[in-house]
């Protein structure tokens, strides 16, 4: 259930980054374009990892963190531009730093039932 939890949320924000990202290019780029055109990889990116954090393949939460780090580093490249100021930087973190938590217990959990079903 957390894995299930974690990867809707992932993707969830990678696809919010992309939809964003979009609407600001279409109505105007407020932003360079390589900012915009980088918010909308990296979002992809993360929606990509969601579904690998979620079937559990090795690698995908250090993809899904990846994909994060990289969102965080243009947002605070906008935040700058558009005066946003620190608050949504640490929302975005403690958002983050929540979805790993629970994909990173989510995974134990189901990797220890999982040995728990094997010895029975």
């Amino acid at each position: 259930m957390l894995l299930t939890i974690a990867a809707l949320g992932m993707f969830s924000y990678g696809m919010y980054e992309v939809v964003w990202a979009a609407v600001d290019l279409i109505r105007g780029a407020r932003l360079e374009l390589w900012a915009e055109l980088g918010l909308i990889v990296f979002g992809l990116l993360l929606g990509l990892a969601a579904a690998f954090v979620r079937v559990r393949l090795p690698g995908g939460l250090a993809f899904a963190i990846g994909a994060m780090l990289g969102l965080q580093a243009l947002a605070v490249h906008d935040a700058a531009h558009l005066d946003a100021g620190l608050t949504p930087q640490i929302g975005r973190g403690i958002l983050a730093a929540v979805l790993v938590s629970l994909a990173y217990v989510g995974k134990a959990t189901a990797e220890h039932a999982e040995t728990a079903d094997r010895r029975t």
